[in-house]
């Protein structure tokens, strides 16, 4: 998790980098150099050798790579937003930068399907031997069709009204950063909006899935089949909370979303481990005696077999690793629980309502931004506050809330990070962040 990270701490560099360009050279070349950065990261990780080929090189190189893509998002976001809210039609920024909002969701959705029809066509030693190189190969197909698209689109009307008017910031890193009245903003839309933002997203989409697969033991497989479905019936909301904004006051659809995650996580979670009957799983006796278990796999010297448990609706499957001459009883257990249909449909019920509270948050949060900024140093701008929020403060979410799970034990602990800042965010935005604060055309 530590080196998935490195690709959302850097992305606040790459919003530096690319938001400066941005502003310079214009939105259209700006987004197309973070493209292909991006596409050929991806690209070329499914290239790297294995670790017995290159040894070390081999992870290094991956980070490398992550780091890259990180680079890249930094500067992505930034360009696209900025560029879709300049095209639309006054009073409709909310509902045409929502199609980008959707992107993230509809991003993860496809890597899952991928993933999970790259497993269907291969065993498992396939896919861990070289199966696994095969999304990110595939990923040049994506990259060659946006080439192709963005290539072929014209520059912002806004960003060539100020190069024709001779407006163009000719340091807009100063000017963001280096003017206390535009820090000031950039602070705000950070502290106030951004991070609890990013919290909540993270939480509703990935910490969900980790906290079902990596605390709860659910089978993995099971839970991806699930959150596909639930994705699917999420992402239109992304798009409706973004098109309410356009009609109502953005500020308050954000943070009533990070708001409803700050409060209601805690029961949800509580919730999600009794529908895995988590506790009564934990006190049961172990180990079971040889004659209980059935071969599931051997390879080498190690065997793995496995054991079905039936308890209130809930099948559980222990999966028991042990080398061939090793004593059975004492085997290492790792458990892995199939929730039955019925539990399956309530947990993903809990996660549909997270995800609720992620399109509120996220949904308007390109428009919001973008109409917080002036024109001349509007990419570098909202980028900033908006890739620390999403990549320090959500992104690093995963990572922070299951180190504080280990220390302490307790398997809700990992909440009161996020939960933490949800709050604090709301405080802030509901406070210090006004209506009138936010720019039009004519006043940039």
């Amino acid at each position: 998790m530590a080196a998935f990270g490195v690709g959302f701490v850097i992305r606040p560099f790459g919003a530096l980098v690319f938001g400066r360009l941005g502003d310079v050279i214009g939105r259209k070349y700006t987004f197309m150099i973070t493209l292909l950065l991006m596409g050929g990261s991806t690209f070329a990780i499914g290239l790297i050798p294995g670790y017995s080929h290159i040894g070390i090189v081999a992870p290094i190189l991956v980070f490398v790579l992550r780091a890259l893509q990180g680079l890249a998002l930094g500067g992505e976001y930034g360009g696209a937003a900025t560029y879709v809210a300049e095209h639309a039609p006054p009073g409709k920024k909310g509902f045409y930068t929502s199609f980008i909002q959707t992107t993230a969701t509809f991003g993860l959705i496809v890597s899952l399907l991928v993933i999970l029809g790259c497993k269907s066509m291969m065993s498992a030693e396939t896919f861990a031997e070289w199966g696994w190189r095969l999304p990110f190969l595939f990923s040049i197909f994506l990259v060659a069709v946006s080439f192709f698209i963005r290539k072929r689109m014209d520059e912002s009307p806004e960003f060539k009204e100020l190069e024709a008017e001779g407006k163009i910031s000719k340091n807009p890193l100063n000017e963001s950063f280096g003017k206390w009245k535009n820090l000031k903003w950039v602070l705000l839309a950070l502290f106030g909006a951004t991070a609890g933002q990013g919290v909540i997203w993270y939480t509703g989409q990935f910490y969900a899935m980790n906290f079902c697969t990596n605390t709860l033991h659910i089978d993995s497989s099971q839970i991806q089949k699930m959150l596909i479905i639930v994705l699917l019936l999420g992402t239109p909301l992304f798009i409706f909370f973004a098109w309410l904004s356009d009609k109502w006051n953005r500020k308050w659809i954000m943070l009533t979303g990070i708001l409803l995650g700050g409060i209601f996580y805690l029961p949800i979670y509580e919730e999600m481990a009794k529908q895995a009957d988590w506790k009564a799983w934990q006190e049961q006796e172990q180990p079971v005696p040889q004659t209980e278990f059935n071969i599931h796999e051997a390879s080498g010297d190690s065997i793995v077999m496995n054991k079905y448990v039936y308890a209130n609706q809930v099948i559980r499957t222990e999966k028991i690793e042990f080398s061939k001459t090793e004593n059975f009883t004492t085997s290492k257990v790792t458990q892995l629980i199939e929730l039955s249909s019925l539990n399956l449909w309530m947990m993903g019920l809990l996660i549909f309502i997270q995800l609720v509270f992620v399109t509120m948050a996220y949904g308007p949060i390109a428009a919001f931004l973008v109409e917080l900024f002036p024109v001349q140093i509007r990419y570098t701008s909202m980028s900033l506050p908006y890739h620390i929020g999403n990549g320090v403060f959500g992104g690093l979410t995963p990572l922070i809330a299951e180190s504080l799970v280990l220390q302490s034990g307790n398997i809700f602990a990992g909440l009161y990070y996020p939960i933490s800042v949800a709050f604090i965010t709301f405080i802030i935005g509901a406070i210090f962040i006004k209506k009138s604060n936010t720019f039009t055309v004519n006043q940039s």
